[in-house]
């Protein structure tokens, strides 16, 4: 009983390290895409880019 107890903890603990190494390779991505959302919002935004498109306020 003791082994199945110390392998369920082993399995859990190697389940949460590939899910920090799956996430810490997501999120620089997942956060790049986001900063060009963001950045392509503001550029959208200015006042050249509303004179250009012929939008108004």
């Amino acid at each position: 009983m003791n082994l199945t107890e110390g392998l369920k903890h082993a399995a859990d603990g190697l389940s949460i390290g590939v899910m920090i190494g799956t996430l810490a390779n997501v999120l620089p991505a997942l956060a790049a895409l986001m900063t060009i959302i963001w950045t392509a919002i503001r550029i959208w935004e200015t006042d050249t880019a509303k004179r250009l498109t012929g939008r108004k306020d």
